[in-house]
This record gives structure tokens, sequence and C-alpha cells, in this order.
């Protein structure tokens, strides 16, 4: 029962942030409907919010209370974030128990929990218990490393003539040498979003949080392009150790103000002239820690707050010579972005394509509408598409824009395998 004066206090306080659940049982592929979704403040009982998730897998969003947005402007304030405990539970399978989601104010925090089925797992609670951030916790500063590498000879690991973005990215939980740590294999947008989330704020301008975006995606690109620990004999691609690398925390919530800016550009990355490679942008807080010629991260937000662009943000630190350029490939797709949007009007083998993916896709997420495959761009295309683009957290526009047309990919891949599975 939820228990009413809690929710009357935690929901009146200076700020206010919001939060969706997405529960989806195994995979991406099959949404969990019915779940049941129970909120309590951080260690406590008090359940102030209880609710059940839709035939698409997710919940309502629902507002919480936070720190006022202040605490995320400038370093050595307060704690900006508040921290809620998110059980949730489906006959058949295995609770999940998220401890510590954090919430911003005046933002969207996306949860996704995975079910597993209890006969196989067990039916004891899975506990996800999440770190701090990294700008608010200790964490251990970058070892640096020169930025570009060496690439591999002839006789070693292959190198692709260019760089290519992949379906999954290997993270070793733990230090490189530490072979205790376990292994999670993480869409790559996925694990540039979580990233993302635990290195930055999503209260932060969206210069600042783009240019953030990309130091993070190219220092990624960097490691899976020159096959870094590969070349050393793991079996990862990158590790969650900022000493070594970047913070990813698996389990934890995204904010959708940082998901858009990762879908708009997942597949650019920072180079210089004269280079084979995506620089490896390394970067620090800039205020725990100094890191000269790296990209501060509180700096960069004090420059979007002075108006700069990303690119302009990025060349203050690291050189006038930079500039962005796109993978051609991305892996584990049917089928690449045609390079124009799709919308009213538009026709041809395109569209058809986006038709026949939208309604394999509907047999999973029965909200989204069947349409007509006849390669023509109707308004019954178009409101699938809002629709989709409602379940799936981006901008409403029925449009079929660059990360429309990946996450229509992605997921048709997934409910596509899941069928496969069946």
């Amino acid at each position: 029962m939820v228990n009413m004066q809690s929710r009357y206090y935690y929901k009146n306080q200076v700020g206010t942030g919001r939060l969706q659940v997405s529960v989806s049982a195994p995979d991406i592929g099959k949404p969990a409907d019915n779940a049941v979704i129970r909120i309590t403040p951080r260690l406590d009982e008090n359940i102030i919010e209880e609710m059940r998730t839709d035939s698409s897998g997710n919940s309502p969003v629902i507002e919480l209370a936070a720190p006022p947005v202040e605490f995320s402007q400038n370093p050595g304030e307060p704690k900006p974030y508040a921290e809620y405990d998110v059980y949730v539970s489906q006959e058949g399978y295995k609770p999940v128990v998220i401890e510590g989601a954090q919430i911003l104010p005046d933002s969207t925090a996306l949860q996704n929990v995975r079910l597993e089925p209890s006969a196989v797992v067990g039916p004891q609670p899975q506990n996800i218990s999440i770190s701090p951030h990294t700008l608010w916790g200790n964490f251990p500063p970058k070892i640096p490393e020169d930025p570009v590498k060496p690439l591999p000879d002839s006789t070693g690991f292959v190198v692709l003539p260019q760089p290519v973005v992949p379906e999954f990215v290997i993270v070793h939980r733990g230090v490189p040498a530490d072979a205790s740590a376990p292994n999670a294999w993480i869409y790559f947008q996925d694990y540039i979003k979580n990233v993302a989330s635990s290195e930055i704020y999503s209260t932060w301008p969206r210069e600042s949080i783009k240019a953030n975006v990309l130091a993070i995606l190219s220092f990624t690109m960097n490691r899976i392009y020159t096959e870094w620990y590969r070349g050393k004999g793991y079996d990862f691609t990158v590790t969650n150790s900022t000493a070594f690398d970047q913070s990813f925390v698996y389990g934890r919530n995204i904010f959708a103000e940082i998901s858009n800016v990762v879908d708009d550009i997942f597949t650019t990355f920072v180079t210089k002239p004269g280079i084979r490679q995506p620089l490896l942008t390394q970067y620090c807080d800039g205020v725990k820690t100094q890191c000269p010629n790296w990209l501060s991260q509180w700096g960069s937000k004090s420059l979007g707050d002075q108006g700069y662009d990303s690119v302009s943000i990025l060349r203050n630190y690291y050189g006038q010579n930079i500039y962005l350029m796109e993978a051609q490939k991305v892996a584990g797709v049917p089928v690449s972005y045609p390079g124009n949007p799709l919308q009213m009007g538009s026709s041809g083998p395109n569209v058809r394509t986006i038709q026949e993916q939208l309604n394999t896709i509907s047999n999973n997420f029965p909200a989204i509408n069947k349409v007509r495959v006849d390669g023509y761009y109707s308004d019954q295309t178009r409101t699938a598409v809002e629709t989709f683009q409602r379940v799936f957290n981006l901008p409403v526009t029925g449009i079929v824009d660059f990360a429309t047309w990946y996450k229509i990919s992605n997921i048709y891949v997934a409910v596509t395998k899941m069928a496969e599975l069946i």
C-alpha cells in the first residue's frame, strides 16, 4: 500500500524530477506488461508510488522529489540528485531491486529492467546497487595515455580500414588485470548512454552534453578500432574503471536528455588530420582532478553556458585542428540509414523497409498499429512511427530521422531474435 504521508512529503520538496520504468522479459524484444513497480526513497520502506507496466512494458511517467537544479550547475554544491529504490516483480520471474536510482530535477530518468525466469535463476531478488555519480563520488583519476595509438602490424590483429560502430561493447566490470571481475555484453548505444549518465548531469546545456558525449564516443571508438585490450590478450573491449577507461554502472538509470543526444550522433567521433583512428579523447572533472589538454567536464559546462557549440568546446581542449567524422557502417542492423528523413510524401524501398519492420515490431508491441506495406509514407505509417517514438522515448515527430531509423532497426533485430528463440 502506498504511504500517502511519505508521498506527500517527497513530492513537495524544492525540485522535481521524473521517472519512467521500462520492463522487458528477458530482452528488449519482449516487453513485460502488467509488471508491478514499487518506488521507495533510498533505505526507506515507505512506498511512495506503486504502478504497473502497459502492453509496451512501460510504466507511467511519475514525478519525484529532487534537490534544486542549482545544485547541479556548479561544483562544490550539495548532492544534486535524489536517490530512490525501485522494486520490480512479475509472476514467474525473478524480482529485481534497483538500489539508488538517481533523480535529477527538471530531467526524466529512464530505468530499464530486464527480468529473468525464476525457474531458471531462482526466486530470490536480483539486487542492483547504483554507485555514486562520478562528479559527486570519489573515483581514481584517469591514467594518462597517448591520444593516438600505434596500430597493430600485419602479423597481429586485423585493423579495419574504417571505424565501425559495433552492435555490442564487452565491458569488463573491474580493472584490466582483475580476472575475477565479470564481463557484460552491452548494446553500443546503451553503453554510451550509461557512461554519459554516470559522468555528467542531464541538467547541463545541450551543447555541453553533446561535447561530452562526443568525447565518450571517440574514446570508446578508439578502444574498439585499435583493439586496445584484445591486443593485450584480454577478452573485452573496455573496462568500467575510471583509472583506465570510463565509468559504467551496470543496471543504472539513464536520462532522456542524454539519451536523445546519443541517438542523434552515436556514429560520430573526433579525429584530427593525419591519423586513421578516432582520437582517444581523455577527460576529467576539472575540479577534483586537473588535466591540461584534456576536456574538463565542469569547464565544458561553463563554456556551454557561454553559448559555445559542441565543436568549439572540444577544440578549446583538444586543439583547433580536430574535426568530426562519421562511421559509415553500423554493425547488427539490416539496412543503413538512407541519408534523408522519411516523412509524409516519401516513397520507395526505404519506406517499405520501415513499414515491414514496424509490422514485425507490433507483434510484440501491440500499441503500434499495423500498416499497409506499399512503400508510401501515409497517415497510417506516420501514426505507427509516432507511437513507436512514444514507446521508446524518442521525440514524437512522426518523421523517421537518423535516430528513429536506427532505433526501429535495433528493436526489429531484437524482436526477430526473440521470435527465433520461441
